[in-house]
Order: C-alpha cells, then structure tokens, then sequence
C-alpha cells in the first residue's frame, strides 16, 4: 500500500508540475489550469483507492509487516506505469520523458506529431538538434534547476519554441536512475502578433507623424512671413484641411479594423441582400464618379440572398469602388456584379476575366465546407492594374502599391485589411486578379443564405 501511495503522488506531482508550468507560461488560464489540477487529485485518489487489490496480494498484509525495501510487485508497477502514460498522453502540449541516458524514454501523440517521432524515438539529440535544449536536459538529469530555454527555426517554416525541462527523480528509490521533463510550447504565433504589432504601431505613428508635422509647418508659417498674406493663407489653410482629412480617415480606419477584429471570432447570421448593397453604395459614391468622369456598370443577376452583416459588407463594397475609382485612369469603367449562389471552386477560381496574362491571388480562403455555396460580390476596373509581385501584400496593413503613395487624397493602406477581415468574419473568401496595363478584378464571395428574396427575412437598413 506504502508502494501504491508513493506512485500516486508521483502520478499526481508530475501532471500536476505540467499544468502549473502551462499556466506559469500562458498556456492555460488560471481556471482551467485549477479544474486541471483539481481533476489529477481527484483521479489520483480514485486510483489510490479503486485499484484492484487482487493484482498485489501484499496489499492485503497490514503496513505494519511491509517490508519497507520489498521491491512492488510487477502488476502493481505496470498499473502505475499505464497511468502516467494514459496522463501524459493526455496532455494537449509536446511532453517527453528523457531517460538518464539520454534515451527519450516516452513522448505523448502531441509530442510525437509535433518533433515527427517515430515508434522508436531513440536519442533525444537524433529528435531535436538544438544544443542549448541538449545541455539543459543535461543538467536536469544531474539534478539541477533549469532555466526555460528559447530556440527557432527559419526553415523550412518560420518556428519558434520555448522548452521547459524539469528534472524527475527515479521511480525505484533513492537508487533509481533519474529522469528529465520536456515541456515544448509553440510560440510561433506569439512572436508573429508581437512583431506585427510592433510593425503596426511603428506604421501608424509614422503615417501620423507625417500630416502633424505638415500641420505644424504650415501653423509656423502663418504665424510668420505669411499671416499678412491672404493669398498663401489660403492655399496653406486648404493643405492643412486636407491634412487633417487624412488623419481623420486614419483614426476611423484604424478603428473600423478594431472593431472588425474584435468580433471576427462571431460570424453573422443575418440575411442580406446585396444587390440592394451594391446599388445603395454606388448612389453614395455617385458624386466621386462623376467628379472622375468614369463609367459604372452594375451587373445585378439573380435574386440570391447571403448571410451577412449589412453594414459591413456595405463597407466591403464602398472600400472596392473607392479604390476602383481612385486607380482608374480617363474614360475608364467600372463593373460592379453580384452572382449566384455557386459552388466554393466556381466561386473561388472562375475562368480569368482579364485573359491568360493575368495572376489570380486567394486572399483569403471560405472556411465552409467544401459543398457550400456562395454569392459573389465583384469589382473590376480598367486602371493601369497591379504587379504580380505586390499581390500578396494587398492586404497588408498600411500597403499601398505605387501611384497611391502621395498625394492628399492617397488611401490610407488600411481598406483591403479591413475588406480581409470583414470577409474572414463571415467565412467568405476574398480574391484579386489583375493585369498590368489591363485592370483589376476583386471578388469577395458570402455563404448564400437557403432563403429566397421575396420571403427573407432580410436585414433591415
């Protein structure tokens, strides 16, 4: 019994160090970590007290009469053994256990998945070529504390992990061999939201700077030389107006993106219909297009309704004829379509509109099943196109390909991020093509909604 009670807490102890390091290091909430923990306990007891006492005729002796040094009989020491690997295997997390030897002794499915082990993992040093974690293994099994250890890899994917190795003594006494913990965590994600945010901010605060610094020139200038010249007063006031303009459609654009992301995780359920969409937002930028001088065409075929947010797919659309508008050159077009509902492979790589010289990029892929069906919302103009190699970086925030660069009315590089995220919110997809010399064409296509137009209940405006 004396066996089985050491066997327990060393069952317990160990899955209980694994979740307190996940939560020590952000992998687990405090709650989850504490139901975790709770719930070890609570096995551990029923363990202690359910194990079948017929595998271990010694239990029945009195504890008294144990002999302390008896060894614990195989079926006990095998029932003990089935509970650390069913625990280990549990573990959502990469865990391993590395023999004195330096043998990886047992490594759960996700450990297994992630280091792309075999049945026989062998060496730790054959599975995981990083010195500073080999070393660190090294002195867990001399029985020292070791500090978290941070290592990546450029190729052939972009990774980062931080391992946690903890050393373990011998489950045979004070004279058994001792034993390592290896907890990896994939840190890849983190260290690409912290670098994009940084770039976010560096990004923003430079495309403040810029107006603010106009501003303070001008301000310095009027109150100078040319406070008593009414001419180069007005022409200063209306740069600076034009100034604060972008600054205005910066600070709603960024928190247009905000608030997209905020509630990207929720998708929409309401019934829209974006024929109606595409007419209300091309009234609206009525007076842009004819200031323009340019064409617009409106292809509204069908009756297909979606399922979306009305408001932000208004915003998806007037984004797209903007920019449509703004690279279109004289006497140019723009077509604006709805069609459908289509299958996901229809909907997602039509036949190319602009001919075999054009490149089509994905943006962003529909999450629905492969069998859904969507309506698809198309813009196309006759502008001077995009390079094949700016295409990846369309809907990068701050992003603005050549020709858009300067100027008071420039965009701000932040319309096809929030086009990106609106449609990745409704589990649509979003794709461009284009050809330098010969235009563009964006499409975003929704998941069609089962009902038909003149019985939804469409949402209203």
């Amino acid at each position: 019994m004396r066996i089985r009670r050491r066997d327990t807490a060393a069952v317990a102890s160990l899955g209980g160090t694994v979740v307190a390091l996940l939560w020590l290091f952000g992998e687990l909430a405090f709650v989850q970590a504490f139901v975790a923990i709770a719930t070890i306990a609570a096995l551990s007891v029923i363990y202690y007290l359910t194990v079948s006492t017929s595998l271990n005729p010694a239990s029945l002796i009195p504890e008294e009469t144990v002999v302390e040094d008896d060894p614990a009989p195989a079926p006990v020491q095998a029932e003990s053994s089935l509970t650390a690997h069913a625990l280990l295997s549990s573990l959502p997390v990469p865990v391993l256990l590395i023999a004195n030897s330096g043998k990886v002794e047992d490594a759960n499915p996700a450990a297994r998945e992630f280091l792309g082990l075999g049945n026989e993992a062998g060496h730790l040093s054959s599975v995981l070529r990083q010195p500073q974690v080999l070393e660190a293994v090294s002195q867990a099994l001399r029985g020292e504390a070791v500090d978290p250890v941070e290592y990546s890899n450029m190729a052939p994917v972009e990774s980062h992990v931080r391992a946690f190795i903890a050393p373990l003594g011998g489950a045979g006494g004070a004279g058994a061999e001792r034993r390592a913990m290896l907890v990896l965590t994939d840190e890849t994600s983190i260290k690409r939201a912290d670098r994009m945010r940084a770039d976010f901010l560096a990004n923003a605060s430079h495309e403040l700077r810029t107006p603010l610094a106009s501003l303070a020139g001008f301000i310095e200038t009027l109150m100078g030389h040319a406070k008593d010249d009414p001419e180069a007063r007005d022409r200063f006031l209306a740069i600076m107006f034009d100034q604060t303009e972008r600054m205005q459609r910066l600070i709603n654009d960024l928190l247009s993106l905000s608030r997209v992301e905020m509630d990207e995780h929720v998708p929409p359920v309401t019934t829209i219909d974006p024929h109606v969409i595409v007419e209300d937002v091309v009234s609206f930028l009525r007076p842009q297009i004819n200031k323009k001088g340019i064409g617009v065409k409106q292809e509204l075929n069908g009756e297909a309704l979606a399922i979306g947010d009305r408001d932000q797919i208004t915003e998806v659309v007037q984004n797209l004829v903007e920019n449509a508008i703004k690279y279109a050159g004289a006497d140019a077009c723009i077509c604006v379509s709805v069609s459908g509902p289509v299958g996901r492979d229809e909907a997602e790589r039509p036949a190319l509109i602009l001919g075999d010289t054009a490149s089509r990029l994905t943006l962003a892929a529909p999450a629905q099943e492969v069998d859904a069906e969507y309506v698809t919302i198309r813009v196309q103009d006759t502008g001077k196109g995009i390079e094949r190699r700016d295409l990846p970086r369309l809907s990068e925030r701050f992003f603005r390909v050549d020709g858009q660069k300067s100027g008071p009315k420039e965009g701000t590089g932040l319309g096809l991020a929030i086009v990106k995220h609106i449609v990745n919110r409704h589990r649509g997809g979003f794709t461009v093509e284009s050809a330098p010399g010969i235009g563009s064409v964006f499409s975003i296509f929704l998941p069609a909604s089962p009902h038909v137009s003149d019985e939804a209940d469409v949402q209203a405006d």
